[in-house]
């Protein structure tokens, strides 16, 4: 492994460890907002709770001021044996509520306790209420003249009204509750508020765990699978447990990406195969002549001469097919850049049809051209007539019997034209179309090969088709030959 390879792996290691996995993640995020949503609501609960408590006392106290202050004013203390204390005490636990009569300056009028010594400074203490007059007065003041106060004083809500019990005189009705019970129950209720809050909580966090585990388990089981499939295992099949359409479209992208590197790994060991192949072929033929001239044919001109020329031949073989590794590798990484320049391409297919003008006058192949005048594109002329050159002597290979080969050059639109190129032989099975332009494909049908080629030559044409973007493809019937085609843009 070399250190280049080490560090890379350290480095993801490194990061595999200082990130946080989804789980989590999802965990933090579920627990938060749960924890969030529990305060809130404590809070909240808390506040309208106190309020509409405070709203319901006041509004209680409010009814039973006005009822009470009806009864004093409208039932006779008779009915108490004319004691008007005692009239008191029974509106007081009636409507659980303190009552009291005052005096403009606070003193308490009623209800008078029996045995009971004003003048005792215990006494003094409870019952005084001057300060109590001054902010009831004050209340009073800031209200309508036929309306009572009503406000919040130091531990309790106050009812206060000004009345008139005898002639000429003027009393003052006042009425208190306590807030201490509404208190107690604010906060019973406020401790339980934070009870069920927290086991809310308690079992918010326990579901966000599951739901996180759910959520992630099937990236768990792929990343599995991944590492599998890392390991050159292309068995695995990503589909599981139906966790949703996103992980099904993910699972069914993860398996063509397992088929692809499939595939792959597959056309790797061909041609690894087939180049170790086609370089040790001409290197045995090389060695094997080269021995024969030392040892047999040396001193015999014509076999020597004979025997020399096929090691000539099969080093050009061997510099071709270096030539196409170069060229393909160099094309497919984008070091050997496209240098566009606008090409005469009507003349330019002419030009490339002489090469083959050796087949025409040795073993009777026929090329039949159709070609428009004028038809010029942008494009690298060197690669796209190589890419041009390899169609032709694909065809010329793969023709049949009659050795016809149609080439065409027409134009298409206004804006396009085509380059087709025709055989006469077998076809190519369906199947196997999508297969021809990968690397050192062989078709399944016999052909004499009497253009030298190295098994690269349409993977050559389709990476130089695709880096300048054209249109083009191939249309084969079985028995009836093919036809490659490429569409170009027309440049004026």
């Amino acid at each position: 492994m070399s250190k280049t390879k080490k560090q890379r792996k350290a480095s993801y290691r490194k990061r595999q460890k200082n990130t946080t996995s989804i789980y989590f993640l999802l965990l933090a995020v579920f627990s938060a907002f749960s924890l969030f949503m529990v305060l809130f609501f404590g809070f909240t609960q808390r506040v309208v709770m106190n309020q509409t408590y405070k709203n319901e006392a006041v509004r209680d106290l409010a009814d039973k001021g006005r009822k009470i202050q009806t009864a004093i004013l409208e039932t006779s203390p008779d009915d108490f044996n004319g004691n008007r204390s005692a009239q008191l005490r029974y509106l007081s636990a009636y409507y659980d509520v303190d009552v009291y009569i005052l005096d403009g300056d606070g003193k308490v009028l009623f209800p008078q306790e029996p045995h009971f010594n004003h003048g005792e400074t215990q006494g003094q203490e409870k019952f005084d209420f001057s300060s109590a007059i001054v902010v009831l007065k004050a209340h009073l003041q800031e209200t309508d003249e036929n309306n009572p106060a009503l406000y919040e004083g130091e531990g309790e809500y106050c009812y206060g009204d000004k009345i008139s019990l005898y002639e000429d005189s003027e009393e003052y009705l006042y009425i208190t509750k306590s807030v201490n019970l509404i208190e107690s129950v604010s906060r019973q209720m406020t401790l339980r508020i934070w009870l069920l809050g927290a086991f809310m909580f308690l079992l918010s966090f326990a579901v966000a765990s599951a739901v996180s585990g759910w959520l992630t388990r099937p990236l768990s089981e792929m990343t599995q699978k991944a590492r599998r499939l890392a390991r050159g295992d292309f068995n695995v099949d990503f589909h599981g447990s139906n966790y949703g359409q996103e992980m099904l479209e993910l699972a069914g992208t993860l398996n063509f990406a397992r088929d692809e590197l499939s595939k792959t790994d597959r056309m790797q060991k061909e041609l690894i195969a087939n180049v170790s192949h086609d370089f040790k072929t001409p290197l045995t033929m090389i060695k094997a002549y080269a021995s024969m001239i030392i040892e047999i044919s040396g001193d015999n001109p014509e076999k020597r001469n004979k025997h020399a020329q096929v090691i000539v031949d099969e080093t050009d073989r061997l510099t071709s097919l270096v030539t196409d590794v170069l060229d393909l590798s160099k094309i497919r990484s984008g070091i050997d850049m496209l240098k566009f320049t606008t090409v005469d391409m009507s003349s330019y297919v002419k030009e490339i049809l002489t090469r083959f003008d050796y087949l025409k006058e040795t073993q009777g192949y026929k090329l039949i051209a159709e070609i428009d005048e004028d038809l010029h594109t942008r494009a690298d002329e060197l690669k796209i007539g190589q890419a041009l050159y390899n169609l032709i002597g694909n065809a010329v290979n793969y023709t049949g019997e009659d050795k016809r080969v149609f080439v065409r050059l027409k134009k298409y639109s206004d804006s396009e034209f085509y380059f087709s190129v025709t055989d006469t032989g077998a076809g190519i099975k369906q199947e196997e179309i999508g297969e021809i332009w990968d690397r050192y494909y062989r078709s399944s049908q016999t052909h004499k090969r009497p253009v030298k080629g190295t098994g690269l030559g349409l993977s050559i044409v389709k990476t130089v088709f695709e880096k300048h973007e054209f249109k083009f493809g191939v249309k084969s019937e079985e028995g009836k030959g093919s036809t490659f085609f490429v569409y170009f843009p027309i440049i004026t």
